[in-house]
């Protein structure tokens, strides 16, 4: 998740809390599942893998079958922390920036160039990189093939920076300065490919696009024509515009990409008193960063009361066809989606696994109606329009139950404020809590185990509100107070199966500092130290690749001292051995991951290079924490993604 341009944390949590004590550092029973993965959870790959052949595809390439073995260890050399303005890599792997912010996307006959002071215009912005780069897959070309030198990304561009969009920041506010940070949202479509030893981006390409907070998106699923969703400009509440605030991502089997749309309500302004929906997911009395509700009525609440339910969904996209429509599907559930983990159940239905990125927030997953065809993609597009939503209960014992959100069933029904199923989704973080789920430590990305059925991964980045007066308890899922570093969470599906309703659960590491002497904030790992796990991803070769988003304010602070800036890092899961493989630029956080099918190339996303500690930057000086990309002072720091490969072409992390 990027750094919010406001507090985020607005609205109150009506919690209840019971009377128990607070554990300072972690129960006795999370302790024990620490200690228990250590030995077992090898044993357990290696029984799992015949169960459902199907799942062995890696979920970057699922047209490939991987013929890529787990390694039993790593094959780099963890590198030192760095505060260097610069991204850091191993010893024999070459880096370097090849898509940023304010790039030519390669529309035919639209390649406007960025310009270095801010002056790119409103219509130029719509053709070029969106700002802050985030969730990213990779898609070969042709169609269905898996070259792993000539492909299609498709990335996240999650917020803006007024501070370095425009020349003069926010001063003489208009609609045109509205419209630009709306074409600077978004996602984009670009097409790459491997010349000799280079990579470049395709200019112009028949596959080109952007995908703005303007761009017609229809509606699918059971919240579709629901009341909640009609406005004036869409009176059967069936077509939106836009998507934004889109964070993390998802891939599916039928080469279609899922956008997640997570800190929309951070736009919408409501001068009037919220209503209980507002208040629950956020939608606050001011916005002193966007400013988009002062000139644009679409987030005005008082002005069009139903826009913000028209947001926060899993959007998806067909990168091979940039004339297709984008549709969001409102069966996965409306909240602060961070991700959408796709994988197939023994039966071939589609399970997706998705968090809800905010303080105190839920772990979901949705298991469709209909099973999966590899042969009828055309059929394989509404799959994610009909099915059943849950959300996780972690229960102390290292038990787990995937609590369905159905109308009429477990006193979901007009008691609890909803009428039907359509309106029950508008409304699932209610749901959630009227059901009891486990609230967590922030759930931010999820990663499923291709390499091991049924065996799922999440990152829990940070929660300093754990444990204070007012709010949820330490429990065993999430056992620290100030939970300041974050820890990454692990569950096994029953019979290692992605469709069971049951689960068992360990914690895999804390995070922190592991020679610190504090207990209420060591670390777990063996190797190398990191703090607010954030992005998450397998490779093809089943190593696990962890991406961290620790706070330019936060960094700072004496706690974190010796940390360096953000970083990733690699493990093979079982080992507790965590090598550093990246170390990124001043202010960043490190973000977004896509592998060719070869594994022999691998993209990740640098956002907000430069982030200043009060999360806005100035336009009088806008390269006063990093000058990277460029390295020049009289431009300005560009969120940009970034390509990897091994000097002598082998595989990544070996």
């Amino acid at each position: 998740m990027s750094r919010p341009l406001k507090p985020l944390f607005k609205q109150e949590y009506n919690d209840e809390i019971s009377n128990r004590s607070i554990n300072p550092v972690f129960s006795d029973v999370a302790r024990a599942y620490l200690s228990r993965r250590r030995f077992l959870q090898m044993g357990a790959v290696a029984g799992a893998a015949v169960a459902f052949p199907t799942l062995l595809k890696s979920p970057a390439a699922w047209a490939v079958e991987t013929a890529l073995a787990r390694p039993s260890s790593l094959g780099f050399t963890s590198i030192e922390v760095s505060t260097d303005d610069t991204v850091r890599v191993p010893e024999g792997y070459i880096v370097r920036p090849f898509y940023r912010w304010g790039d030519a996307v390669g529309l035919k006959g639209n390649l406007p160039e960025f310009k270095t002071d801010g002056s790119n215009t409103t219509d130029e912005q719509a053709a070029q990189a969106g700002m802050h780069h985030d969730g990213m897959a990779w898609f070969s070309l042709p169609p269905g093939g898996t070259d792993p030198n000539h492909g299609l990304l498709a990335m996240n561009h999650e917020y803006i920076d007024n501070g370095l969009l425009f020349k003069d920041g926010v001063a003489n506010w208009s609609l045109d300065k509205v419209r630009k940070g709306q074409n600077a949202m978004g996602i984009s479509v670009i097409e790459v490919k491997k010349e000799g030893d280079n990579w470049t981006v395709v200019r112009p390409s028949e596959f080109a696009r952007r995908i703005t907070v303007n761009t017609p998106m229809s509606l699918t699923g059971p919240a579709k024509n629901n009341a909640l969703m009609k406005t004036a400009d869409d009176p059967q509440g069936e077509s939106v515009l836009g998507t934004m605030q889109n964070c993390a991502n998802g891939l599916t089997p039928w080469g279609t990409y899922l956008t997640c749309e997570e800190n929309w309500s951070d736009i919408f302004v409501k001068k009037a008193a919220p209503n209980t929906l507002e208040k629950r997911y956020g939608i606050s009395d001011s916005d002193d960063s966007y400013r988009w509700n002062e000139v644009d009525p679409r987030f005005s609440v008082d002005a069009t009361p139903n826009e913000p339910n028209r947001f926060g969904w899993v959007v998806e996209i067909d990168p091979y066809n940039p004339s297709s429509t984008p549709r969001k599907h409102t069966a996965l559930g409306r909240f602060k989606h961070e991700g959408a983990a796709i994988t197939l159940a023994a039966d071939k239905r589609v399970v997706a696994y998705m968090g809800d990125d905010q303080k105190f927030e839920y772990i979901y997953k949705f298991i469709s109606k209909n099973q999966y065809d590899a042969s009828l993609r055309d059929a394989a597009m509404d799959l994610l329009s009909e099915g059943t939503l849950y959300v996780a209960k972690f229960n102390d014992d290292g038990s787990g139950t995937w609590l369905p959100l159905i109308y009429g069933q477990s006193g979901l029904d007009e008691t609890k404020g909803f009428t039907s199923q359509g309106e029950l989704l508008i409304k699932t973080r209610l749901a959630a809590d009227a059901v009891g789920a486990t609230k967590m430590d922030r759930p931010e990305w999820i990663a499923v185990d291709s390499h091991a059925t049924g065996s799922v991964y999440c990152t829990l980045t940070n929660n300093s509100d754990r444990g204070k007066e007012g709010k949820a308890p330490v429990d065993a899922a999430n056992p620290r107070a100030n939970n300041v570093y974050g820890h990454i969470i692990h569950w096994t599906e029953e019979n290692g199966d992605p469709a069971s309703t049951a689960f068992t659960w360990d914690i895999l590491v804390l995070g922190g500092n592991p020679s610190g002497l504090d207990e209420k904030t060591k670390g777990s790992m063996k190797g190398a130290e990191f703090g607010s796990a954030d992005g998450l991803s397998f490779d093809h070769r089943g190593v696990l690749w962890i991406q961290t988003d620790v706070s330019s304010s936060t960094i700072n602070k004496k706690a974190y001292e010796g940390m360096g800036n953000n970083q990733m890092l690699a493990t093979v899961p079982g080992t507790n051995e965590y090598r550093r493989f990246l170390t990124g630029p001043c202010g960043c956080e490190i973000t977004g991951i896509a592998f060719t099918p070869d594994n022999r190339t691998l993209f990740i996303n640098i956002q907000h290079p430069g982030e200043p500690g009060d999360d806005i930057s100035d336009p009088a000086n806008p390269t006063a924490v990093s000058t990277w990309p460029d390295g020049d002072k009289n431009s300005r720091p560009r969120s940009s993604t970034v390509v990897i490969v091994k000097a002598d072409g082998g595989i990544i992390g070996s």
